[in-house]
């Protein structure tokens, strides 16, 4: 499908990409008011931190997803826009893996390090998801401008973590989930395959007219 056809426009008016920054920003933030409003109302159920634990890592999870998004989107539009939006998509994903694992840490352990590592060593799930974890955190320390000069073609390289860690996301999320309720994890994994099989396929356009085959047009 070519750009032309789905008429968005290439740029934005200063002023309407500030406003639709503001309204992601808030979006963005609006799982994590709620929840903290269910907190202090008591409104997050008979286990309130199996609650916040499932919910902050489910939203860091899509906002994960949406994350990877940006670049298919740009590409089948042509709206370069959308690039404006990714970083703040991306370090809003972050905090809720931040706040997933702080839960996790805070609460079900009081902080007990010795606990926690035993957790990591025993359970799969929370190693995979703990490694997911570990390779999300360069990723937002180097999410400024001034890293990606300093880094320079290396940047993008360190960048391509973001696959893998969405990955083992997923890999976490079918590991803990209970055998009859697979709909949502396997959702969440034919997203991330579409989304990757379209890099893939994007990339692969080059070494395909080098071969003389048909090229895949997006």
């Amino acid at each position: 499908m070519g750009a032309a056809s789905l008429r968005v426009p290439t740029q934005l008016p200063p002023r309407v990409l500030l406003a639709l920054r503001i309204v992601v920003f808030g979006l963005c933030l609006a799982p994590a008011g709620l929840l903290l409003r269910d907190l202090f109302t008591g409104g997050l159920g008979v286990n309130p931190v199996e609650t916040l634990l499932r919910e902050l890592g489910d939203w860091g999870l899509r906002l994960l997803l949406v994350t990877l998004a940006i670049t298919p989107l740009r590409w089948l539009t042509g709206a370069a826009w959308l690039i404006r939006l990714r970083r703040m998509l991306g370090l809003f994903a972050f905090s809720y893996v931040v706040l997933h694992l702080s839960v996790f840490v805070v609460f079900e352990h009081s902080l007990r390090l010795a606990g926690i590592l035993d957790d990591i060593a025993n359970r799969p799930y929370i190693l995979v998801g703990f490694s997911a974890f570990l390779l999300l955190v360069p990723l937002a320390v180097t999410s400024t401008q001034g890293w990606m000069r300093r880094l320079g073609r290396r940047w993008k390289q360190l960048h391509w973590l973001v696959y893998p860690a969405a990955i083992l996301g997923v890999a976490h999320f079918f590991l803990l989930i209970k055998a009859n309720r697979w709909t949502e994890p396997l959702i969440y994994a034919g997203i991330l395959a579409t989304l990757l099989g379209y890099r893939l396929a994007r990339r692969a356009g080059p070494l395909r007219r080098s071969l003389g085959a048909p090229a895949l047009r997006s």
